[in-house]
This record gives C-alpha cells, sequence and structure tokens, in this order.
C-alpha cells in the first residue's frame, strides 16, 4: 500500500471522499498515515484485527481527525480474536 497510495496517485486519481483500511496485524505503514492525512477525505472506516496497532495508528490519524462510532465484531466464537470497525470524520479546521 505504501508504494501505491503516494501524493502522485491522490493527483491522478482525485482526492477520496471516504478511506476504507483494513491493513495487517502490524498495522499501517508510517508513510500510508502520513499520505491518508494529507488527502483529508472526510470519513475514514479503520478495520482492524490487532487492537493495539490500531490504537498506535489512530494516535497519529486524530490529529485531523475524531473517532465518532467503534464497533467490535466476534467473527471467530470461541476464540479470542475480534474485528474492530472505527469510524473517524475529518475535523472541520475554524
Amino acid at each position: 500500500m505504501k508504494d501505491l497510495l503516494t501524493d502522485e496517485f491522490i493527483v491522478a486519481h482525485g482526492k477520496p471522499d471516504v478511506v476504507i483500511v483494513d491493513p495487517p496485524r502490524a498495522g499501517m505503514h508510517p508513510d500510508v498515515v502520513k499520505t491518508i492525512l494529507k488527502t483529508g477525505a472526510r470519513r475514514i472506516v479503520y478495520v482492524s484485527c490487532n487492537p493495539a496497532s490500531q490504537a498506535r495508528d489512530l494516535e497519529t490519524l486524530c490529529t485531523r481527525y475524531r473517532i465518532t462510532g467503534v464497533q467490535p465484531v466476534d467473527m471467530f466464537p470461541h476464540t479470542q480474536h475480534v474485528e474492530n470497525v472505527c469510524r473517524l470524520e475529518l475535523i472541520e479546521q475554524q
């Protein structure tokens, strides 16, 4: 993703209104987080199977976004694994 989602990609394809991410357990690459922040998309939906890496990424994203919804989803009954879906909205600049 870090090699595809670049400033050039955004210029060529336009600014997204919504970004949906579902990274691997390690979370998003820091370059991807920076690029998402630069897009200024109105909404981000972040799906994660690792609450620790999601929390790390959300800490950075929350410099421009606020969390407006969180929903854990138990897709793997009888295990400790839970998917967590988080909705973020762009903080309007005054």
